[in-house]
């Protein structure tokens, strides 16, 4: 069995399969004294160093704070599948905000992952890319709800979609669970981490610098902004707020219309690759059609990755592997002896639309978060349209800030609860087959 013992430590990530095969594992310096940057970006997670990897390549002076480490949050924790898309369909985006603007979010909506791909082709950055994604279906309701998304899809643009039938599931998972489901050959899977420590390092190699355990305190707003923490300053002529769900107090305005949401994931010893081979013979990634949904894929060392379960507010269950591993044995009885080597949880920023929440502190301070369970691919999207704001291009940017953000009914005291009771009606309709 494998133990994290083997593996070399990692301070301050999480205790994740990540952070122990991470590619590199140093501590860059905390801030200290003034710096003066073009621009200065607080979070070095997928939005943060996706727009520090735009703005290096178009020549600006960049400097990064961190609280923790880079890909400390979800960016370093999460499942590791590129998803197109948004958390809402563009149905639902047409009927909320117009077909106007549901046109231009459609026609954005398969960039983020054409952005990953690129970046990992030009910057050689090793993070076990594969392509391919499974949507697995439980009842007949969801693949009618499947062929109507890819229908919609298509209108957008997006033909790498193919509904699978009963026979044909057996080609991507091998289980008894699913009817049917869809293939998306434009999805994917990686090794998040090692993806954003790879964005960062092609950001400093232009210049961008990064500093960790700089957990900012202070935010100015005015023609020069000052950003301010416990050691140092930050002097820019642009800020961009990116902290997402680790955000903590720092802008309430913001924090106000996001909730942290817990998400678990495990992971297994290395499997013999006859069977995880056999159980993922296409080494597509999967994730299934519920509402709280599971999902999971192959490891480059032949682990199964597994995560599920949700916590709102952020709260860690007490045991994790006591969610998540019952699922991952009714979808694979297979793995009944098969060791667990990592658990972990993590939170992403829930809005209340599940839409992402972009906009303007002032003329000189932008922000990005709230991407609500589509981060990987939708915060390289957005971290670029920040980039492009910066840059003068302001079109992009615009049409997310104009998309209303709401409150959570009941404030910071009932907002969990009745969000909880929101998620137990729709798991239950899942239940029902509805």
């Amino acid at each position: 069995m494998t133990t994290h013992a083997q593996f070399a430590s990692n301070p301050g990530h999480a205790l994740s399969w990540y952070a122990a095969t991470a590619n590199q594992k140093s501590v860059r310096p905390a801030l200290q004294g003034e710096v003066v940057a073009d621009v200065c970006i607080i979070g070095a997670g997928f939005t943060g160093i996706s727009a520090a990897l735009e703005l290096s390549e178009r020549g600006y002076k960049v400097v990064v704070l961190e609280a923790e480490r880079i890909g400390f949050g979800a960016s370093g924790r999460n499942g590791g599948q590129i998803v197109n898309g948004y958390s809402r369909d563009l149905e639902t985006l047409e009927r909320r905000y117009g077909a106007e603007k549901a046109h231009a979010l459609g026609a954005m909506s398969l960039e983020g992952g054409k952005i990953i791909r690129e970046r990992i082709d030009k910057y050689a950055i090793d993070c076990d890319l594969r392509h391919g994604g499974f949507f697995a279906a439980f009842t007949q309701k969801q693949i009618r709800d499947l062929q109507a998304v890819k229908a919609k899809w298509e209108r957008h643009g997006h033909e790498h979609l193919e509904v699978v039938s009963h026979e044909d599931v057996a080609s991507y998972v091998k289980t008894n669970r699913y009817v049917g489901g869809m293939i998306d050959k434009r999805g994917g899977h990686i090794h998040p981490l090692n993806l954003v420590l790879g964005e960062a390092a092609a950001a400093e190699s232009m210049g961008a610098i990064i500093f960790e355990n700089s957990r900012v305190e202070n935010i100015g707003t005015g023609n020069e902004p000052v950003v301010a923490t416990s050691k140092g300053t930050a002097r820019a002529k642009h800020v961009l707020v990116c902290g997402n769900a680790y955000l903590g107090k720092l802008l309430p305005k913001i924090t106000d219309r996001m909730m942290p949401v817990s998400s678990q994931v495990m992971v297994t010893e290395p499997l013999e690759p006859g069977l995880i081979e056999s159980l993922l013979p296409a080494d597509y990634c999967v994730e299934d059609a519920n509402y709280v949904l599971d999902y999971y894929r192959r490891t480059a060392d032949n682990r199964l990755l597994y995560g599920g379960g949700i916590g709102y507010g952020g709260q860690d269950p007490s045991n994790l592997t006591a969610i998540i591993q019952p699922n991952m044995l009714r979808t694979f009885p297979e793995l009944t002896q098969a060791k667990i080597d990592f658990a972990w949880s993590g939170n992403f920023a829930l809005t209340l639309t599940r839409i992402p929440h972009v906009g303007r502190i002032s003329d000189t301070v932008f922000f990005s978060h709230g991407d609500s369970g589509h981060g990987v691919t939708t915060t390289h999207l957005l971290g670029k349209i920040l980039g492009e704001m910066v840059a003068g291009h302001a079109e992009r940017f615009d049409i997310w800030a104009s998309l209303p953000s709401l409150p959570f009914p009941g404030g910071k005291t009932f907002r969990v609860p009745l969000t909880m009771l929101g998620a137990w009606w729709y798991g239950m309709r899942d239940r029902l087959g509805l």
